[in-house]
């Protein structure tokens, strides 16, 4: 059942994929994403699951389409919660630059946190580190013991961090430890990733959006990796709304169980545009395009590679995967 559903998701997130990579370059974020959201919430009926987004487009008054609460699937299977963003990066596309991705998320109701679209200060490592940082630490503590751990010097370390000017004295601290940084534009769920692939980066420090806090998590909890988090709440009104998910500390530091349960997790994810982890959609003669996705299961931590020829329109016509 939960293979199934892992290949019914993934259809729908190179769906997605295929029409924002229409968009590339254009300039015109907006719609990139109305038409990726389109795609997926066109296709989520389908599915044989009686789901709920937990994470999606945002409130209910705010988003016309899955927005937060909204009920998804033809309710003839399982009780799960979907976490979703048809385009992590929708400058990234509009730009025509690298790593932007379609991803999706599932697990047993109940286990994925109800994320507000908020700022979360995040720490991603992979297995090496898994289980021996605290995001509690002040960052120097943090990298003396990662350079412990990994048996490497500060100087053979790579940190990656939004290039934002929030994290302005943190870079300050990573410069003076002198570890390698590798500042990311975009990308947040991607730029978590990292730290838990073959990519040469260690750790994934900073803040960014909790919603994608939530979907970086899930597919940690497939590589073996791990995601601490603390929500930041700017005033009253967000302090409110983080009470309100039942967290009585708006700051309290959020492990593993608290942003993607103990049950399994299944996350999906395909390129819209070229990245080092999942290449970007690739139009073919003859009306086909081709993409590349990533399919993950926590049970098992089994890790799949799709490649899909597509004849446009969308009809899927030949596919190949491989498990790492």
């Amino acid at each position: 059942m939960e293979h199934q559903i892992a290949l019914e998701l993934v259809r729908i997130t190179e769906k997605a994929a295929l029409e924002a990579a229409r968009w590339t370059g254009r300039g015109d974020k907006n719609s990139a994403d109305e038409a990726a959201t389109t795609a997926i919430r066109s296709h989520l009926n389908s599915v044989a699951i009686d789901g709920t987004v937990v994470i999606g487009e945002g409130e209910m008054d705010e988003a016309p389409m899955l927005y937060i609460g909204e009920t998804v699937g033809n309710r003839r299977g399982p009780k799960i919660d979907i976490a979703v963003d048809p385009i992590e990066g929708t400058e990234t596309v509009a730009n025509g630059l690298n790593d932007a991705i379609s991803v999706l998320a599932a697990a047993p109701e109940g286990n994925l946190l109800h994320a507000p679209d908020i700022y979360m200060e995040k720490l991603a490592v992979g297995p090496q580190l898994a289980g021996h940082l605290s995001l509690n630490d002040p960052i120097e503590t943090t990298l003396k013991k990662a350079s412990a751990a990994l048996n490497k010097s500060m100087s053979e370390m790579t940190v990656s961090i939004l290039d934002r000017e929030r994290h302005r004295d943190l870079i300050g601290a990573l410069r003076k430890a002198g570890v390698r940084i590798k500042l990311l534009k975009h990308g947040d769920v991607m730029g978590a990733l990292e730290a838990a692939t073959d990519c040469e980066v260690d750790m994934y420090i900073g803040s960014g959006g909790a919603p994608e806090g939530v979907l970086a998590a899930a597919a940690l909890k497939s590589l073996g990796g791990e995601m601490q988090g603390r929500l930041l709440p700017d005033g009253p009104e967000e302090t409110e709304r983080v009470q309100k998910m039942g967290l009585a500390d708006p700051r309290q530091l959020l492990g593993m169980d608290d942003l993607v349960g103990t049950d399994h997790v299944i996350f999906v994810a395909t390129g819209i545009t070229g990245g080092d982890f999942l290449s970007g959609v690739r139009y073919m003669p003859n009306q086909k395009a081709e993409t590349h996705s990533v399919i993950m299961h926590s049970g098992s931590q089994m890790v799949s590679f799709l490649r899909t020829i597509h004849k446009l329109p969308l009809t899927r016509e030949i596919f190949t995967h491989a498990a790492i």
